[in-house]
């Protein structure tokens, strides 16, 4: 792997409610907001906004930018609430290779690069790799070959039986992690296909390695990934990084999960390995 960027499969848009006043009520309900509540943080009416979402009134351009701010709706859903209104879409959604892109894609490959020698890989909304340094491929390359063909889901791939769940040694720890955060993201966005990923993700069985769930260990900080690789036992923690007012849809969906050693073996076994690589 190396940090040569690739265009994310396209993949069917999300089912959602026809009228641009019953979508505004679904993000509404998912902010855990009362109408009063978004009516008094976007300076409108009650009234207005209640006759909005019952189809009584058609919203203006302005008021739904100004709604969709406030309920943080993400840019993709966005356009389906102007088009549900009847207006054009106001934010486009590029390819990673088009050049009007270059500038953040060079970002993305140097912020690869230069995370070096810890892992770092580039991912969209749905999961699926984009880009990764070359510090990545000695904790994968455990994995089965097919969870390794394009396109790759990190979350497939770290929990699936023939990915990288017989090599976490704290799984029960790690996959309540994963799955907790897979839970947030469905309850901000209510996507259709992050719903069926957890599903999935659920089903998988524990490894026999792993024992009872009451046995996992959890540190009191934070949850390590801690991996059986060939370089070693590795522990690492991550963050997250996305770009800041992003008005193109494919890098409002990107995120960049860098590793970093939890531990001074982990440091040294990674900084030995880069310089094996040369």
């Amino acid at each position: 792997m190396d940090t040569t960027l690739t265009e994310t499969a396209r993949r069917a848009p999300d089912i959602t409610p026809a009228t641009v006043g019953a979508l505004l009520r679904e993000w509404r309900q998912r902010r855990r907001m009362s109408q009063l509540d978004l009516a008094c943080i976007a300076d409108v009416s009650t009234r207005h906004l209640s006759f909005v979402e019952s189809g009584r009134s058609v919203p203006s351009r302005d008021m739904l930018i100004r709604l969709a701010e406030q309920l943080q709706v993400p840019l993709r859903e966005r356009n389906a609430l102007f088009l549900a209104a009847g207006y054009a879409p106001l934010y486009r959604e590029r390819a990673l290779a088009d050049p009007q892109l270059e500038s953040a894609r060079r970002a993305v490959e140097l912020v690869l690069k230069g995370h070096e020698p810890y892992p770092a890989l580039a991912v969209d909304r749905h999961w699926t790799m984009i880009a990764a340094n070359a510090a990545l491929q000695p904790l994968v390359a455990s994995a089965d070959a097919s969870l390794l063909a394009p396109p790759v889901n990190v979350l497939r791939l770290s929990m699936h039986p023939r990915g990288l769940a017989s090599v976490i040694e704290n799984w029960h720890a790690w996959r309540a992690h994963l799955l907790a955060r897979l839970r947030r993201q469905i309850d901000v966005s209510g996507d259709a296909t992050l719903i069926a990923l957890l599903d999935e993700l659920a089903d998988y069985p524990a490894p026999p390695h792993a024992g009872s769930a009451e046995r996992g260990e959890t540190d009191p900080v934070l949850v390590p990934l801690r991996l059986r690789t060939g370089l070693g036992v590795l522990s690492l923690f991550s963050t997250t990084t996305v770009f800041g007012t992003p008005v193109d849809i494919t890098l409002s969906e990107l995120a960049i999960e860098a590793f970093f050693p939890a531990d001074d073996a982990t440091a040294r076994i990674l900084h030995q390995a880069r310089d094996v690589r040369g």
